[in-house]
């Protein structure tokens, strides 16, 4: 009897997208007794990317993402499947002030992520002049938006509500979470849904009012809408790495080039090492896949697709050296502020299990799209320059008892006007030009710990497809 040679599924990318993928692809080849053998490659020497935990004198430190959103199910999926259910907890209730023109202001009710749903709390905010105010009023007469393709949120935001309310207002609530230029950014990419509300209500304000959009709880304050492990987000990548096959896992091994040879490829690794694959999962970032997929030319238009360099800064006190704390749980920063800090979470009121009793703690981020300068400094002057942003808004006295500075270089991709364009033509250019290499992760189709965790997902299904179509089996999908 002829032994079935086992077909080669290599994974390139060990972070939180990799991981999942070579979750459910071993779950898959196990339960289905197929004959896959998966290999999960990542350059350096650990598993798990950005979510990395620091842990000191009782303090639990996230250098990268400290949390995901429960309402993307995902990874909550993946976290109770993994055994890791009993670690899981929610955030405390939330607060968001927003530090512009030198001052604290709180959000007007009724915002979805800086979103009017009403124009009565905007009246009344000091976050914004009279002048301001009644430009943003103009949503109620102003026509609808008339481009037919993609546009920035700048320029969407700015037509429907004026300069004053973008940048003190959207702008740094978009920043906490993207990290980019908002006049550069991608309505379509990121927030077609607002789109739409114009084109069908005309006013943004009178549309949302309307409607019950599906994501707006997700952005509300006062919310217990995030999830973490009391263990630290790295305990979420431990614990998915624990449940793969040991011997499948190639830490230490950089891809240097992949080549198709006929119906499968070949992946150099650096020292000359070469694996044959007949499918792969390319969970990296776009620079990677331009480096190590340099010969195509479709792929060309992702290489000037930017991406932000920041910083995390932990800063741990001793309670007694906080005279006063902030009134709310996070501090967003207008870009026009003169602050090194874009956010700051006082991680001791959201996460309480990241903070020793009678201590406080304190995560904020440095860099944006325009201003990554600051992360090239050294540790004491990132330091010195967020403590002296920290006593502007409240009072501390001495220095910090920990503080721990994280560098993310070019870590959170932008998705610039055109995005979704530029994807078509790179899914176009993969299934004619590279059948069987699957793109997954968040220089692609959605950042954050959730989508990241859905796109390996979504890549397994498109592995599992091609190999079972190529073999003439019946199609097994999860999800």
């Amino acid at each position: 009897m002829k032994l079935e040679h086992k077909k080669q599924i290599v994974i390139i990318g060990g972070g939180i997208t990799g991981l999942s993928a070579a979750y459910y692809l071993q779950k898959a080849v196990r339960e289905k007794h197929l004959p896959y053998d998966v290999t999960l490659i990542e350059a350096s020497h650990r598993l798990g990317g950005q979510l990395q935990t620091y842990k000191r004198n009782g303090y639990v430190i996230e250098r990268g993402p400290d949390c995901f959103l429960e309402s993307q199910e995902s990874a909550t999926r993946l976290a109770l499947e993994v055994g890791l259910g009993d670690q899981l907890v929610h955030n405390k209730p939330t607060s968001t002030l927003i530090y512009a023109r030198e001052q604290l202001h709180s959000i007007p009710g009724g915002a979805v992520i800086g979103i009017p749903t009403d124009i009565s709390p905007l009246l009344k905010t000091n976050l914004f002049s009279f002048p301001g105010k009644i430009r943003a009023a103009g949503d109620f007469i102003l026509p609808k938006s008339h481009h037919e393709s993609d546009q920035s949120l700048g320029t969407f935001f700015r037509h429907r509500f004026g300069d004053e309310v973008v940048e003190n207002f959207i702008e740094p609530l978009l920043s906490g979470v993207f990290a980019g230029d908002i006049d550069k950014m991608s309505l379509m990419a990121l927030f077609p849904h607002f789109y739409q509300i114009e084109q069908k209500y005309r006013s943004l304000i009178l549309g949302m009012k309307k409607m019950s959009l599906p994501m707006s709880k997700e952005f509300l304050n006062d919310s217990r809408m995030f999830l973490s492990f009391k263990t630290g987000m790295q305990s979420f990548a431990d614990g998915i790495a624990k449940k793969l096959n040991p011997e499948s896992v190639k830490l230490g091994y950089r891809v240097e080039k992949i080549r198709k040879r006929n119906k499968r490829y070949e992946v150099v690794l650096n020292g000359g090492n070469i694996m044959m694959a007949d499918s792969i999962i390319m969970a990296v970032p776009h620079q990677t896949l331009n480096s190590v997929l340099s010969d195509y030319s479709f792929l060309q238009s992702l290489k000037g697709v930017p991406a932000t360099s920041i910083a995390t800064v932990a800063l741990g006190f001793p309670k007694d050296a906080i005279e006063k704390d902030m009134d709310a749980t996070n501090v967003l920063v207008s870009r026009n502020s003169d602050s090194t800090i874009t956010s700051c979470s006082c991680a001791h009121k959201v996460w309480p299990h990241t903070t020793p009793q009678g201590k406080v703690l304190y995560r904020c981020f440095v860099g944006r799209a325009g201003r990554e300068v600051v992360v090239d400094l050294s540790d004491d002057q990132i330091v010195n320059n967020v403590l002296a942003d920290l006593k502007n808004t409240f009072k501390i006295s001495g220095s910090p008892e920990l503080s721990v500075v994280s560098r993310w270089p070019n870590s959170i991709p932008q998705y610039t006007v055109g995005h979704l364009q530029r994807m078509e033509k790179v899914q176009q250019g993969l299934t004619q030009e590279l059948p069987g290499i699957f793109l997954a992760g968040k220089s692609y189709n959605g950042e954050g710990v959730s989508a990241c965790v859905k796109q390996g997902e979504e890549a397994v299904n498109n592995v599992m497809q091609y190999m079972m179509n190529q073999s003439g089996q019946d199609v097994f999908q999860i999800g």
